[in-house]
Order: C-alpha cells, then sequence, then structure tokens
C-alpha cells in the first residue's frame, strides 16, 4: 500500500469518526477507529521519514541536562539564549533569523544546563513544514521544553503544543503504568486492579487487536482510550514543559494579568520576562532548575571535607548507583559501602548501600575496594 492509500484510508477513518455520534453503543467502534487512525498516522510518518534527505541538526548533548528553547519566529529565543548562556545567538527583527540550533551553557547552582535555541515552530510543523521534523526531533532528545510565546499572540501555544501533540509529544504528563508482556498464544488477557472510568475489557481488547494478538496487558492507571493507543504505538515521548510569556512591557499589567490567568488555567506554569531588558531571568533560571527535578550531591572523600563548591548533579530520586555511575564506573565495580550525611539520612554519616535514593542538599562519601 502506497502513502496515497494510506492518506485515503486516514481521511475516510477521520470522517467516519465525525460523523458518528459518540454514545454508549457506538463507543467500541469508535475506539477501534481511533487505533487504526493512529496506526495508519505512524505508518504513514514512518515512510515519510525514510524518504526524508535532510540532514537534520547536529545536536550533541553536553552538561547535567537539556532544555529546548522554541516559539514562533521572532518572539524573542535568540535575545533570551543570551540572556542565559554565554550563547552568541543572531538576533534579528525579522522571520527566521535563527535557520540552524543554537546552543549554550546556562551554569546556574552548580549545574551545566544545556540549552539549544531552536529555529521558529510553526503550524505545520509535525507534517515538516519549516523544517518541523528537524526541530520536533530535537524537541524529542531535550529534558524540559520552554515555550516562548509573545505577550500580544497567545494563541501561539495552542498552536505550538497541537503540533507537538500531533507529532507524539506529551508534555506535562505522567508515562501511563501499563504493562504488556507479548506472548505466542492464548489471545488477549486483561487485567486491572483498579476500577477503570473510561475503559471496560471490550474496549481494551478492540483497541488493542489493532497491534497485538497475544498478550497479557496489565493497566494500574485510569487511563482513557487515548492514552492507551499511546502506550500500544510505543514511541511516545514525555517531556516536562512551562510558558515563557516575553515582552510583557508591551503590554498593560490588567492585561497580563488576565494572560496569567488563562495560561494558568490551562495546567501551565508560567513565568514572565522581557529577555530584551533583562526582567525576570532570575526566575526564570530557578524555574528552569526546579523543573529539571535536579539535586545537588556535595562530594566528600574519605578523611577530608566536603567539596562544597563543585555538587555532583543528579537527577530527583537518584540512588548512591547512580551517583556512582556518573562518578565513574570504576565507583560501583570496586563499592563496598557509602556515608551519607543530610536530607536523605536518618543521622550524619548514615552508612547506606547502592539503593539509598539522594536528597538535594546531602554530603556522600563512596568507600570503595583499594
Amino acid at each position: 500500500m502506497d502513502t496515497t492509500d494510506i492518506k485515503k484510508q486516514i481521511k475516510d477513518i477521520e470522517d467516519e469518526i465525525f460523523n458518528t455520534q459518540k454514545n454508549k453503543a457506538t463507543e467500541h467502534h469508535i475506539g477501534k477507529l481511533k487505533a487504526k487512525l493512529a496506526r495508519l498516522k505512524e505508518d504513514l510518518e514512518k515512510r515519510k521519514s525514510a524518504g526524508s534527505k535532510g540532514k537534520g541538526f547536529s545536536l550533541k548533548k553536553q552538561g547535567d541536562a537539556t532544555v529546548g528553547l522554541i516559539g514562533f519566529p521572532s518572539i524573542g529565543k535568540s535575545t533570551l539564549l543570551n540572556q542565559l548562556t554565554e550563547a552568541d545567538s543572531k538576533i534579528g527583527h525579522y522571520d527566521f533569523t535563527t535557520i540552524d540550533a543554537v546552543p549554550g551553557m546556562m551554569d546556574y547552582k552548580g549545574a551545566s544546563i544545556q540549552i539549544f535555541d531552536l529555529p521558529g515552530l510553526i503550524t505545520g510543523a509535525s507534517k515538516g513544514k519549516g523544517r518541523g521534523r528537524e526541530i520536533i526531533s530535537a524537541v524529542r532528545n531535550a529534558d524540559l521544553v520552554l515555550f516562548m510565546i509573545d505577550a500580544q499572540h497567545l494563541n501561539h501555544l495552542d498552536l505550538m503544543t497541537a503540533e507537538l501533540y500531533k507529532a507524539g509529544l506529551r508534555l506535562n504528563e505522567k508515562i501511563p503504568d501499563v504493562m504488556i508482556n507479548k506472548k505466542g498464544h492464548g489471545g488477549l488477557i486483561i487485567a486491572s486492579p483498579i476500577k477503570l472510568s473510561y475503559l471496560d475489557e471490550k474496549l481494551i481488547k478492540t483497541i488493542a487487536s489493532e497491534y497485538l494478538t497475544n498478550a497479557d496487558i496489565i493497566i494500574r492507571d485510569d487511563i482513557s482510550e487515548d492514552q492507551l493507543i499511546d502506550v500500544l504505538i510505543g514511541n511516545r515521548t514525555y517531556i516536562p514543559a512551562f510558558v515563557v510569556i516575553n515582552k510583557i512591557d508591551l503590554i498593560s499589567k490588567e492585561e497580563l494579568s488576565k494572560q496569567i490567568n488563562y495560561i494558568s488555567n490551562l495546567g501551565w506554569d508560567v513565568i514572565c520576562i522581557s529577555a530584551l531588558d533583562g526582567i525576570g531571568i532570575d526566575k526564570l533560571k530557578e524555574k528552569i532548575f526546579s523543573k529539571l527535578c535536579l539535586i545537588r550531591i556535595y562530594m566528600k572523600p574519605v578523611g577530608k571535607k566536603a567539596d562544597m563548591n563543585e555538587p555532583l548533579i543528579l537527577k530527583k530520586e537518584s540512588t548512591i548507583e547512580d551517583a556512582c555511575r556518573k562518578l565513574h564506573r570504576d565507583f560501583k565495580k570496586k563499592f563496598r559501602y557509602a556515608n551519607v550525611t543530610g536530607p536523605s539520612a536518618k543521622h550524619d554519616s548514615q552508612k547506606a548501600g547502592l539503593d539509598h535514593i539522594l536528597k538535594d542538599g546531602d554530603i556522600l562519601t563512596i568507600v570503595t575496594d583499594k
């Protein structure tokens, strides 16, 4: 089946879903149609990607975390990048000043945070318009997304999030707790330890049958049919994100307050800045650090004082094993025990093993075999 046939099938299914009244009698039929539609769109995207000759951006992840800065053209991303980092991103008062991904490094609270100023994200990006596929590919590899919008163009947020959703990015969503064990025979077996509000066994089997023939499916979250389809497709990317309103000096305080309330009511965290004047930059740095869920661990060599100037930066919920891995592989290989003082310890110099979960501000000593 070529791309023309796939596009026709997609159009036919979309029309059928639109024209079918949703009720108890039709929910299983619509569920099957949505599952088939998602599968066809995924197939079409793979074929387009395989035929693409674009080189993409040459992005090398560095530092403790990576942030993708996205927004419509001429929104002030380059100016902001220059405020946050030592980067020298070209600035201009015309669209598409940035035609490639420009990296910069922000040093904050001992962490080195890489920030990419990406070319302007426009409507149609999910279908490749305006280097859209390359931008979205770069966003997939980020640890955090900053949506930058103009204080005078609030609608840009909905347009950008819609493009990323179409491309399989799930912003500020938790990965659904669903386990799928494929097997050779026995059909589809569904189990859930909780009561599901949006799905029943028949609907789950109807949707899953588009992707699987034999499998045990265990659902531990109260998910929707769209979330189940995401799990079955298996290539969705879940990334934290927040909104940066720029050019706040161009609107009144009353109008800005309305915009903040509107975006907050949609469930977004918001930071207000003027990149040109440097207003709100310190608050933005703190929000970036907080949303990345980074923690600082201060290393104390055996018999010496702790280094309180250059912390080891880890993700929240990291263990001593994670710390060993980031320091050097020999630390885990030769590990005997660790001593921990700080928020995660019951007392000073608590003896701990590799599975001990660290907290921000801990002082850690790792004792190894010589």
